[in-house]
């Protein structure tokens, strides 16, 4: 008995698929679609919003005093701020990874991974997850280019010394 095809899946309301490249496979080179990038923010999937950073850094924070056998937070911890910033940075490189290749499943689950490392290096650092909405919330409305030129003057002007990091 032959396998019926699965029914091809629609973009979601208001946004457009567009081909995209992916990496070469023996010589042929496969299009996917991509949800066109919306305008307006996308509605939270079942009820999820952007708190559940909040709670996941709360998370964290509780595991700094666990034992490294049982929370796997309070392991990356204490093992100290380079393999805190190691893990976040293999994570980072498999998300990009995931987003060349166009594999949208594992370029979320990446994202997930990214993020979750993300806040426990702000733990390791003492910085709480409010700082960073505060200073997100002060560049929201700005054009990016400008803050980020701005940035870099106060940036250099603040340490007293010039930055690599390109305006």
């Amino acid at each position: 008995m032959a396998k019926k095809a699965a029914p091809k899946k629609k973009p979601p309301a208001g946004r457009k698929a567009q081909p995209v490249a992916t990496p070469k496979l023996k010589g042929k080179v496969k299009k996917a679609a991509r949800p066109a990038p919306a305008s307006a923010p996308l509605p939270a999937v079942e009820g999820e919003t952007a708190a559940v950073l909040d709670r996941l850094w709360g998370v964290v924070m509780s595991r700094r005093e666990a034992d490294p056998n049982t929370s796997h937070s309070a392991r990356l911890l204490a093992r100290g701020t380079t393999k805190v910033a190691q893990k976040f940075g293999e994570e980072a490189v498999e998300c990009l990874i995931e987003a060349v290749a166009g594999n949208r499943p594992a370029l979320i689950a990446e994202s997930a991974d990214v993020l979750y490392h993300l806040l426990v290096m702000w733990v390791n650092a003492g910085v709480r997850a409010d700082e960073v909405w505060a200073e997100l919330a002060q560049r929201e409305g700005v054009s990016g280019i400008a803050e980020k030129a701005s940035r870099a003057q106060k940036l250099a002007i603040g340490c007293g010394t010039r930055t690599r990091k390109i305006p």
